[in-house]
């Protein structure tokens, strides 16, 4: 990591390293450890004596329309010494709306004041353990919220610009006050310039945007559990995933003023947001994947395979464009919830976070951009390693589901299935994916399943996966769901338990000097695990409506024919040997997509129908863990006489 996927901005992207580690080691490495090219920032500066301080920068825009530029409240801890010696820093970021309205981390730490205004706690371990070692640690209140001026707009301009000001004012391209409203000119001329943006759910959402715009000086971004389409957070190809759109977000993040005068911003958002799941130019402007190939910082992404709020499916789109875009790039998965690797790796997180920051932000040569690209958790605090992600022989295999003895319990296999075949299946939106695997091997009216004999060997998909489902419904409209599962006993992180895969217990660990105010030290954690017959391990969902075009949803006619590719969510997940690997084709997949407005019934045709699964050596290994299977190569003819379904996205590596 990083692995370069294109070599002239690669090349480029090493020089700079390279040539500025030295003037680094004599700017921030202490006398002693001088005369050799330093490998890790040390704490050798005063957490007492750092300054803290608060400016406003101009974010050069009127989101509030008072007539007024709005400023942003950025709160600032560095430490005093290398201003004392006329040396310059860099800057790890954290942009947030959460900072007044919610809180932090796992304990849900807020920003604290002393009666001057001057931020005396800023939350999470960044300042505690950073400021020491020689950086600055700047917490933005994102545009609306807290002490900033503006209104909150979602992932729209007005977020993404109110961080992106700040990172032109660390450059030297931007204005700053003392004062919301007055105040003298500040300068920061105390750094380098040098950012680095990090933060978990939203905060990490606003790096992805502001990375897309390509701005410069910010060196590198790491995203945890972060979105990387607004649209795809609320909607799932047209089915709705909640019942309500960003309004009620904008809404309980910002500061009860921002509230009273946005809300023409408000009703913006309500309007360009219809619950038709129609994609509108409102969604177009806070989708960031299309300009992955302005991101000019590494990219190290963090997320939970199993999270059910930031779905995989943001870091599967986000990760594949950015490889497309040859950006620097590393990735942990963990079997969590929605999650912060702070709380399910902590000591390993800590240490990797500190290298890579040291490389990226000053320019250190400690080797982190020589080691895997991916981790990836196996098993409850188990982890393995691949240099590239997804590997170089993962190939997208196409499976096809077939008839069995019991209707509604079928095969999975590289067969197709005879013309004329078919499964039959009625919504019920009382049922969830769960209750579908758990009744796989039963007749169920409410599902269609579809499951391979017992593998002879462990089986790796890796990546993102489509299945293409075509279905004559018999009411108007229709949602889909799509779930891959691993069919046997294991266990696994709790991620639908409360913690999402992690208990909190009593103790704490200390990372890093703290103040009266400010304390470095955090509720330890464990893993929450659960013993389990199945694993549903990666989803999918549409609405039958978008079938023509993913951008808006039509009335179905009752009694016709559809054909629809449901994009499944990004996994890493290996189906042991004596398990089985099993596809679920079903309707409304409960508290995760809304119904549709009636309850039809689908009469899936199988010849039509078909999975592309990003499996680790392709269909030939599948046809080895499948025992009894006789390898047949995948015909490249078209399903039954439908058009073959859109091209699947590259998967990275796989013909590198």
């Amino acid at each position: 990591m990083p692995i370069p996927a294109r070599g002239s901005r690669s090349k480029w992207r090493r020089l700079v390293p390279a040539a500025t580690a030295a003037l680094m080691a004599v700017v921030l490495t202490p006398a002693s450890a001088r005369g050799a090219a330093p490998e890790e920032s040390r704490p050798v500066y005063s957490y007492d004596d750092a300054i803290r301080e608060a400016v406003w920068v101009d974010t050069r825009m009127d989101g509030d329309a008072d007539g007024k530029s709005d400023r942003v409240a950025v709160d600032i801890v560095r430490p005093r010494e290398p201003a004392q010696r006329g040396r310059k820093i860099p800057v790890i970021m954290d942009a947030s709306p959460y900072y007044a309205c919610c809180g932090r981390g796992n304990e849900s730490q807020r920003k604290t004041y002393d009666a001057n205004g001057n931020p005396v706690q800023f939350p999470l371990y960044y300042d505690n353990y950073f400021v020491p070692r020689g950086y600055a640690f700047v917490a933005v209140d994102l545009a609306g919220t807290n002490r900033s001026d503006g209104c909150v707009d979602v992932g729209g301009h007005s977020d993404i610009q109110s961080a992106k000001a700040v990172v032109d004012w660390l450059n030297g391209r931007g204005t700053a006050y003392t004062s919301r409203t007055g105040g003298e000119r500040a300068k920061a001329g105390w750094t380098t310039g040098n950012t680095g943006m990090i933060g978990k759910s939203y905060d990490g959402t606003i790096a992805n945007g502001v990375a897309a715009t390509g701005v410069e000086g910010l060196k590198t971004i790491v995203p945890i559990g972060a979105i990387s389409s607004w649209y795809d957070y609320y909607f799932a190809q047209g089915a709705p995933l909640y019942d309500s759109g960003p309004e009620w977000l904008s809404d309980y993040v910002e500061s009860p003023a921002a509230r009273a005068r946005c809300q023409a911003v408000q009703k913006r958002l309500v309007d360009g947001a219809p619950r038709n799941g129609d994609f509108t130019p409102l969604w177009a402007e806070r989708d960031y994947v299309p300009d992955a190939r302005n991101v000019d910082a590494s990219v190290f992404v963090v997320h939970g395979t199993q999270d059910l709020n930031v779905r995989a499916k943001h870091f599967g789109q986000w990760w594949d464009a950015l490889a497309d875009a040859g950006v620097d790039r590393k990735i942990w998965l963990s079997q969590t919830g929605h999650v912060d690797p702070f709380d399910f790796r902590r000591f390993d997180w800590t240490r990797t976070l500190h290298r890579w920051f040291d490389h990226e932000l000053l320019g250190y040569d400690n080797g982190i951009d020589r080691e895997p690209m991916a981790d990836i958790e196996r098993a409850p605090d188990q982890w393995s390693t691949d240099k590239v992600w997804p590997p170089r022989a993962t190939d997208a295999t196409t499976l096809r589901p077939g008839k069995g003895a019991a209707p509604g319990v079928g095969t999975l296999s590289l067969k197709r299935a005879a013309p004329g075949a078919t499964e039959t299946f009625t919504d019920d939106p009382k049922l969830s994916e769960s209750d579908w695997a758990a009744a796989i091997d039963t007749s169920t009216p409410s599902k269609a399943g579809f499951t391979t004999k017992p593998l002879t060997r462990d089986l790796r998909l890796s990546g993102s996966s489509r299945v293409t489902v075509t279905a004559t419904p018999s009411t108007s409209t229709a949602h889909l769901s799509a779930v891959l599962v691993d069919l046997g006993p294991d266990t696994i992180r709790d991620y639908t338990a409360p913690g999402e895969g992690i208990t909190t217990l009593p103790g704490r660990t200390c990372w890093g000097p703290s103040t009266t105010g400010d304390s470095s030290c955090f509720k330890e954690t464990k893993a929450r695990t659960a013993d389990v017959g199945h694993t549903v391990f990666s989803r999918g969902w549409a609405d039958l409506g978008t079938h023509a075009d993913p951008a808006e949803g039509r009335p179905l006619t009752p009694g016709k024919r559809y054909t629809i590719t449901l994009d499944l969510h990004a996994s890493d997940h290996v189906v042991p040997a004596g398990h089985r690997l099993a596809l679920i084709v079903g309707g409304t997949d409960a508290g995760l997509i809304d119904p549709p407005s009636t309850t039809p019934t689908l009469e899936v045709a199988l010849s039509r129908t078909a999975a592309d699964l990003p499996v680790v050596g392709g269909a030939k290994a599948f046809a080895r863990a499948t025992a009894g299977s006789h390898f047949t190569a995948p015909s490249a003819a078209r399903l039954d006489g439908v058009t073959a379904p859109r091209a699947q996205r590259p998967i990275p590596g796989a013909t590198r």
